[in-house]
């Protein structure tokens, strides 16, 4: 697709941080890594925020949104729109993240403007954006403009099979699994490298080097159980009495893990360490990575920890089964209020280096064969080139 140019939209973006959000980024800049014109929309959250920003080589447009919740919203809409329109002979084709306001703003300025749009469903259940569809204010309005785009990706089989049941055309529903890069084998070198190199950063990440860290990664909210995790933890420290656990990332569950942490006596035990822009060094210093969530598209977090040949436990729900199978490339647990089970699976792998090891290498394989990211953009572009010859067609048709 070298000469193409793309528009991809987010509303949230860095220094915003969240499983989305890393997607888009990594989509941006392997897109542009691939030859293809590549500029980035999102909403300025902050006014003392730059307007326009290179983010690893892309252009980082940021659009007015006032702080006020729908009057907002509407105006971010009404920007976005008015850029596309203003713009369209900049570009070829739009990518937009989310079935929500933002897919609405651009698939209105694509009839318009007669450009295609492809969106993009982000997670599953309560927390993905079919059932956000049916619960917000102006969600069937917007679902009925979102079915009216050119293309749809279901980044995994659950989203696939909920945007069929919510009407979406099948026909034009791809299901396209997230990817994601494959870092440097994992060695002993390099973990003691990475905590060496976190400790230096901050004094709060220094880890001894046969002190057993565990790790989580991503939104610090509801859905992701780690309250149930926190809580976990004194089953883990039962049989591994200096293990260290980091819940990496921000979120709206941060003060009530911060006092559940607080009033179980488990300072200095359990760390929330704040967000990375990138957590290579978070996931090549950790031995055991988990995802205690109850609702998951296809993570990213999880890919990324087993591309790093990380051995992870993780619940018994869809999307994680996806990934790791019947637990051959991680630990599974039952999805239960009981946080026993989830504690003793992760003590069982830090007493166990070889059957970690061996679960780190085959979860690697395992990514590397299913779900690259450069797997990810060559389906997309593919994509993108058919719909992109379609509208030409259209276009010359009488």
């Amino acid at each position: 697709m070298s000469g193409r140019r793309l528009v991809l939209i987010t509303r949230r973006f860095w220094p915003l941080v969240g499983g989305a959000e890393i997607m888009m980024a990594n989509l941006a800049a392997a897109f542009h890594a691939r030859g293809v014109e590549t500029t980035l929309l999102t909403a300025r959250w902050q006014n003392d925020w730059p307007p326009e920003v290179q983010h690893r080589g892309v252009r980082v447009v940021r659009l007015p949104q006032p702080t006020t919740r729908v009057w907002g919203t509407w105006r971010y809409m009404r920007h976005l729109q008015t850029w596309l329109e203003q713009h369209r002979h900049a570009f070829d084709l739009v990518y937009v993240s989310m079935l929500k306001h933002d897919a609405y703003a651009a698939i209105s300025a694509g009839q318009k403007c007669h450009f295609p749009v492809v969106t993009r469903a982000e997670g599953a259940g309560p927390t993905g954006d079919v059932h956000w569809q049916i619960e917000a204010r102006f969600g069937n309005r917007i679902r009925r403009r979102c079915r009216q785009a050119a293309a749809l990706i279901a980044p995994s089989q659950v989203i696939h099979r909920e945007l069929v049941a919510a009407g979406y055309p099948r026909d034009r529903i791809y299901e396209i699994p997230n990817g994601v890069a494959i870092p440097p084998p994992r060695s002993a070198a390099r973990r003691l490298e990475a905590r060496s190199a976190l400790g230096a950063t901050n004094r709060a990440l220094a880890v001894e080097p046969d002190d057993p860290l565990v790790v989580y990664t991503g939104r610090l909210h509801e859905a992701k159980g780690l309250e149930r995790l926190v809580a976990a933890w004194p089953t883990v420290l039962s049989r591994h009495d200096r293990a260290r656990l980091w819940l990496v990332g921000q979120g709206p569950l941060r003060q009530r893990l911060t006092d559940q942490i607080s009033t179980s006596g488990l300072c200095g035990h359990v760390l929330l360490t704040g967000s990375f822009d990138d957590v290579a060094d978070v996931l090549a210093a950790a031995d055991v990575f988990v995802l205690p969530s109850r609702q998951e598209g296809l993570s990213v977090s999880l890919l990324e920890a087993m591309a790093a040949g990380l051995p992870s436990v993780a619940t018994d729900i869809p999307g994680n089964r996806q990934l790791l199978g019947d637990s051959e490339f991680g630990r599974l647990v039952p999805l239960s209020d009981d946080p026993v089970p989830l504690g003793a699976a992760i003590a069982e792998l830090l007493a166990d280096p070889a059957a970690s090891e061996r679960l780190g290498r085959l979860a690697r394989a395992h990514v590397e064969a299913n779900y690259s990211l450069q797997q990810m953009i060559d389906a997309h572009l593919k994509l993108f080139d058919r719909l992109l010859e379609n509208s030409q067609a259209g276009r010359r048709a009488p």
